[in-house]
């Protein structure tokens, strides 16, 4: 009778039991749910410690995928279009263990809109979200807390450092941004770096007077200090030690007008970086730079190579004809410029042609360009302008080995000239900072037929494009400042053409060596 009885009571509890267990389940399964949708993403924040003096970077908000190399070097990979930080740092452990730090090489920075943050202070001047300044890191003695919230940044604003992980994987490759190939390097914005410039004007004996504009008097450095940065991709800075092993026993030539002298002066003293001894660096034509003579050849002997300028306004030949009882100047758009010699058999060609087509007697047309011995009572600039190009093109096709000659075309370089003409009172004096807001420069109806003879050419060239870049630097320019050395130029007439050095071409140059690096051709 016990055992029956104890018996039926066994359902029940079993029952009970079952019953508790489910209950348990369920609660907790809903409970679990309730945590995970009301706790924070991880990616919603994260705090680096350290109780040392450490570098206040001013990072703005980036979405972060993955945090990764704590011994080494650490990486914050950011999600698509949004920001990514390399930094490199040296360690010393403290006695708490947590890991101070010493360098941080980052290229992050405060992209705020179109304010422009120079020494710690809003200005105006800035660029719409086009310039943004680099800010040098100050120490901080209180431990440093660097937040990274989950929000996204947009497209225009993001700022991208190439590296790679320790697997060797890149970061590009990760986060899917472009490559180095479909780079767009005219989108960018132009970032206040202290850094610059790569060169002084008492460092580089090659300046020209006209470009020297710190040794004729101008005052003010940040024309100087501005860098060129890209929105999908970096620039890097420029190597001279890199640049002269590119073209070791090589032979660089600049063939065009008085702006492709601008670049040249430019690469030579950018490359004078890396020369201890500048008595191994040779003139060959020995006489001195100025703006009235051309063709110069330089040598840096230790590498054997060569760095040189050919004058040509136009590419083709400036000549004279008969025209009735006078003989007229004219210019031959179906005869490639006589100086041809002496361009065969360089290794890299820097062509350019812009500035003097503008001039009024090649604008006007009239009884100017030449053809076979016909001497067109009037033909449109741009008709004339297309026809030189197909001219030079064929003479590139015909002449050029692309198995040995690297060759660019470089488009033109914006003029600045406000309230008039570079002969009727033009002026560009006032400008210190970049242009505030998107430049009024348009895209050159000559650029565009560059490109087009550039497609139908046999030989590849590639079109090194620094118009839209340059567009914002109204403040570049030498203006009063072109002058004999010390003195302001006594003429009214302003140079808003030409770059001061150090300045804009040195952003030329940086593209150059960027594109010889990475074989975009």
């Amino acid at each position: 009778m016990e055992k029956q009885r104890s018996f039926s009571f066994k359902p029940t509890r079993l029952l009970v039991f079952s019953f508790t267990i489910s209950t348990s389940v369920i609660f907790f399964t809903f409970f679990t749910i309730w945590i995970i949708k009301a706790t924070p993403s991880f990616r919603q924040e994260i705090h680096f410690q350290y109780n040392k003096s450490s570098l206040s970077l001013g990072l703005r908000p980036i979405t972060v995928q993955s945090l990764s190399s704590v011994s080494g070097n650490f990486s914050v990979t950011g999600e698509k279009d949004s920001t990514l930080i390399d930094t490199h740092y040296s360690s010393l452990e403290n006695a708490s263990g947590f890991a101070s730090t010493s360098v941080f090489s980052g290229l992050q920075r405060e992209e705020d809109g179109p304010g422009v943050l120079v020494d710690g202070e809003s200005q105006s001047d800035g660029v719409d979200g086009n310039l943004t300044t680099l800010q040098e890191s100050t120490p901080e003695t209180i431990s440093e807390k660097i937040e990274v919230p989950s929000s996204q940044m947009s497209e225009e604003k993001s700022t991208v450092a190439t590296s790679s992980d320790n697997n060797g994987v890149s970061i590009r490759e990760k986060v899917g941004l472009k490559s180095v190939k479909d780079c767009d390097l005219t989108k960018g914005r132009w970032v206040y770096d202290e850094s610059y410039p790569l060169y002084t004007n008492g460092s580089c004996p090659f300046i020209d007077e006209g470009f020297n504009c710190k040794g004729n008097g101008r005052l003010d450095k940040n024309y100087m200090k501005w860098r060129w940065q890209p929105q999908y991709c970096e620039i890097p800075r420029f190597n001279a030690t890199k640049m002269l092993e590119l073209i070791r026993g090589k032979r660089l030539v600049f063939v065009g007008d008085s702006i492709n002298r601008n670049q040249w002066e430019s690469m030579l003293c950018m490359l004078m970086g890396a020369i201890k001894d500048p008595k191994r660096v040779y003139e060959t034509h020995r006489r001195r730079i100025t703006k009235e003579k051309g063709d110069y050849s330089i040598k840096f002997m230790d590498y054997r190579c060569t760095v040189e300028y050919y004058a040509t306004h136009f590419l083709v030949h400036e000549a004279k004809a008969r025209l009735g009882h006078k003989r007229i100047q004219t210019l031959r758009i179906d005869s490639i410029d006589r100086g041809t010699s002496r361009w065969r058999g360089a290794d890299i060609l820097v062509f350019n042609t812009a500035h003097w087509w503008t001039h009024y007697k090649t604008k006007a047309g009239i009884n100017y360009y030449q053809e076979g011995n016909q001497v067109h009572p009037r033909l449109d600039v741009s008709t004339a302008f297309r026809r030189a190009l197909m001219t030079w093109a064929s003479w590139v096709d015909r002449h050029i080995n692309p198995r040995k000659t690297r060759v660019f075309f470089r488009s033109s370089a914006p003029s600045h000239f406000r309230g008039g003409e570079w002969n009727s009172g033009g002026h560009c004096m006032e400008a210190t900072q970049p242009l505030n807001g998107t430049p009024s420069i348009s895209y050159s109806e000559k650029n565009i037929i560059v490109e087009d003879v550039i497609k139908k050419m046999k030989t590849p060239v590639t079109f090194l494009n620094i118009t839209n870049l340059s567009g914002y630097r109204i403040d570049g320019h030498p203006s009063i400042y072109g002058g004999k050395s010390g003195k302001r130029s006594s003429s009214n007439v302003q140079d808003c053409s030409h770059w001061c050095l150090p300045g804009v071409p040195d952003t030329w140059n940086e593209i150059l060596y960027f594109l010889l690096q990475s074989n975009r051709y």
